[in-house]
């Protein structure tokens, strides 16, 4: 007689896999909507250990699309990380902060007065195409085994190297000064919150981040995402 557990047709679709697309909340970490997937699996069919994973992180203050799979299926999340990303980006000119966003405070402001909308869309211009981008400092990119927010964290400022990305398209959406709306269609790897800080320096000023929304990863389209607070539901569905 085998051994190995036999599962209800209900769980053991979660266990061979299953691709989800969701709505990462604000405030929360990628990890945290994974936790919360997980979890709630394992509440609800008895499952004590399942493998659940995303494809490209989101930073906590970012909402919109995440892939997430279950199971077997986490295998295919390679697949996804490779894929082309939208966002929108809310960006807002005259003031840096240490993060690019809104995590930290505003460190430094800048003049304005100089901008105006068409300066804008000749510099968002000359973002397009292939490129080399630095990270920021408060990312999670390793520096000899560390990553690179924990240094920041405890003051040491790191040097990161450039990374390639490409930006396929930029395009100013809204503008009403200080604050501007962008949608950025990009490789991944890219740092919107990077593109921001560059965006104030080829202004002549500052900018960071105040709002992100991922619209797409690849096909795959935000307004087919999951809410997290309907989990009950979904697995009922699936």
């Amino acid at each position: 007689m085998s051994d190995v557990q036999q599962w209800p047709p209900e769980a053991q679709k979660w266990l061979d896999g299953q691709e989800l697309l969701f709505n990462k909340p604000y405030g929360w970490t990628s990890f945290d909507l994974v936790k919360k997937i997980r979890y709630g699996l394992r509440s609800k069919f008895g499952i004590k250990k399942i493998k659940v994973g995303h494809a490209g992180t989101l930073d906590p203050l970012a909402t919109g699309l995440m892939i997430i799979c279950t199971g077997r299926s986490t295998k295919k999340l390679v697949n996804y990380q490779d894929l082309g990303k939208t966002y929108l980006a809310g960006i807002r000119l005259g003031a840096t902060t240490p993060c690019f966003d809104l995590e930290k405070d505003v460190d430094a402001v800048f003049p304005t007065e100089h901008i105006t909308k068409e300066l804008i869309v000749e510099a968002l211009k000359t973002f397009e195409g292939a490129q080399e981008q630095i990270p920021p400092q408060f990312s999670a990119k390793k520096i000899k085994g560390k990553r690179a927010y924990n240094l920041a964290r405890e003051g040491i400022i790191a040097e990161i190297k450039p990374q390639n990305i490409v930006i396929d398209e930029i395009e100013l959406i809204d503008y009403k000064l200080p604050d501007i709306t962008v949608r950025v269609s990009c490789s991944k790897g890219t740092y919107i919150r990077s593109l921001a800080r560059d965006l104030g320096l080829a202004l002549n000023s500052g900018a960071h981040l105040f709002s992100l929304i991922r619209t797409s990863v690849g096909s795959y389209e935000l307004k087919d995402a999951h809410e997290v607070d309907n989990l009950e539901n979904i697995f009922n569905q699936m």
